[in-house]
């Protein structure tokens, strides 16, 4: 399941439970169409909570997804998880797809507060409190 929300940002993006390829298609498509309507720079808000991971069929129309994403204009990104091998893998398509810089991770778990914090960081640029830098966003 996904859902595209139009917000004064930019994107709020929800992605829950298994997503098969063949619906990635469609976000990617869905996705595509919403960006051509966005003024750079812009934010994208990324609630996949309850997301299962990606298969590796899926995770190659996310990547393009971002890759459109970073050539509209994308500014900053956040993304609110609570499975940890989620967070690994989007934090991997991230520095994949040059995006990883501009994106945050807030762990839904150890912050109830994770909209909020969020949308600091979309918002006003203040960094979770929590956020665990990896390799890849260095």
């Amino acid at each position: 399941m996904y859902r595209i929300e139009k917000k004064g940002f930019g994107l709020r993006l929800t992605f829950g439970g298994v997503i098969p390829p063949e619906e990635m298609v469609h976000w990617v498509e869905d996705f595509r169409r919403e960006l051509t309507e966005m003024t750079a720079p812009f934010h994208i808000f990324v609630d996949m909570r309850t997301l299962v991971p990606l298969n590796r069929e899926a995770q190659v129309h996310m990547e393009e997804g971002q890759r459109l994403a970073r050539e509209h204009g994308l500014g900053r990104s956040v993304v609110i998880f609570r499975s940890p091998v989620t967070e690994a893998q989007f934090r991997r398509i991230g520095g994949a797809t040059g995006i990883a810089r501009g994106e945050r991770y807030v762990n839904a778990c150890e912050e109830p507060d994770w909209e909020t914090v969020g949308l600091d960081w979309l918002l006003k640029e203040i960094e979770p409190a929590r956020q665990r830098l990896f390799v890849a966003d260095r």
